[in-house]
């Protein structure tokens, strides 16, 4: 972690003392997920407790969130570290990922609502601007409900594929994102995709909007595996 990074979540903390763990938290993930934390580097407790000024014991219960969510990993001989980002881990995590959200495109489509879907049409219209003023670079890092696949997995009404996707999953898929280099972005034909499948969400066709989204996250992934297995090794 750099100085610069450690200055500003050491600001963030006393913005809000109240409520330091939860904010230590949600700052260190975000720490990772941009890679502020490299992927692979061990993480050394009395040093980030030092160098961000908390107190151990916050920090150790920051942490066990964050493994929890497997952004942290204890490995044998080394102790905890932050997840190393991998081909293998990917495949895993997407072929997850693929059945859960098509379920939740499936459900989207029979339970959402039609505010539901006129925000989600103005959504995508923001996306489509944002495209063109970056020319594609950081689409894939929208996130919380400028995310519209997190949009589509609260309507589908069903808790636990909320917290599967929206929790457990959701940051892990963050950094794969965030991190994977995108000299072959897609992210013309994503925006294109997501318009399909919410068309097809509109429509009530369940069936669609399942095989829409699985075939959505299966094509990116197969571009963030082909751009992982050059930057990185298992």
């Amino acid at each position: 972690m750099n100085d610069e990074l450690a200055s500003r979540i050491k600001t963030q903390l006393l913005r809000n003392e109240s409520t330091k763990s939860e904010n230590l938290t949600a700052l260190l993930i975000d720490a990772i997920v941009v890679g502020g934390l490299e992927s692979g580097s061990k993480i050394s407790e009395p040093d980030l407790a030092k160098r961000l000024n908390v107190s151990r014991g916050p920090l150790r219960e920051a942490l066990m969130r964050i493994e929890g969510l497997g952004l942290i990993e204890r490995v044998p001989h080394v102790g905890a570290r932050v997840v190393k980002l991998s081909t293998s881990k990917l495949i895993e995590v997407y072929s997850v990922r693929e059945a859960l959200e098509g379920m939740a495109a499936r459900l989207a489509a029979r339970y959402i609502s039609q505010d539901e879907i006129l925000s989600l049409e103005a959504l995508l219209a923001k996306h489509s601007k944002h495209i063109e003023e970056v020319e594609g670079q950081s689409y894939f890092h929208q996130q919380g409900d400028f995310d519209f696949h997190y949009r589509v997995i609260l309507a589908s009404r069903n808790s636990k594929l909320i917290a599967l996707l929206c929790d457990e999953l959701y940051h892990l898929l963050r950094m794969y994102r965030y991190q994977s280099p995108r000299s072959q972005s897609r992210s013309e034909d994503a925006l294109s995709e997501h318009k399909l499948i919410l068309k097809a969400i509109g429509n009530r066709d369940e069936e669609l909007a399942e095989l829409l989204m699985r075939r959505h996250i299966s094509d990116s992934r197969k571009l963030i595996e082909q751009q992982i297995s050059v930057t990185h090794n298992d």
